[in-house]
């Protein structure tokens, strides 16, 4: 069963930081205190994930609020799994992943984007990393989601606009 890396606690942590800033510079909000007690233990016992079904409550609500934040699916529209290749080019995960993701739980989710991002080789990391920034995180999304914007229409027939002065 995956966990929560510890690197998704760190980013959960900054999330909060930043969405509720210490008024004194001193004291930290409550999900940050949460958070920041499953990362102490972390390191403290040099454990790289922690469980998400063994996690405080309140912890685990701050991470499933800042996990909300963060895409759902890799994809963007490019699947070979479709084409029948074991792992999809455009997203990096397995035809296996694809099938389940809808069933997946927000850690196995953020298991699978950290393994693809460590490895950087689907097309979303290099070649589309354009079309991965427009993508919304929908698992499949349409092709048209992607498509650039057509330029404004001219009247050619009015022929050129008048310098301004």
């Amino acid at each position: 069963m995956p966990g929560i890396h510890i690197t998704d606690i760190e980013a959960a942590i900054n999330w909060w930081r930043e969405r509720s800033p210490s008024l004194d510079g001193i004291s930290a909000c409550a999900e940050v205190r949460a958070l920041a007690e499953i990362y102490g233990l972390m390191v403290y016992y040099r454990e790289p994930l922690c469980d998400e079904h063994s996690m405080p409550a309140k912890a685990r609500d701050a991470w499933l609020a800042w996990y909300d934040s963060t895409p759902d699916a890799p994809c963007i529209a490019i699947c070979s799994t479709s084409q029948g290749d074991e792992q999809c080019k455009g997203c990096g995960r397995s035809f296996d992943e694809v099938q389940h993701w809808p069933g997946y739980s927000p850690a196995e989710k953020r298991s699978v984007w950290r393994r693809i991002t460590m490895e950087g080789k689907a097309w979303r990391f290099n070649r589309y990393a354009e079309r991965a920034r427009q993508a919304s995180g929908t698992d499949h999304p349409p092709p048209e989601v992607f498509e650039a914007p057509s330029p404004p229409a001219t009247d050619s027939a009015a022929g050129p606009a008048a310098p301004r002065p």
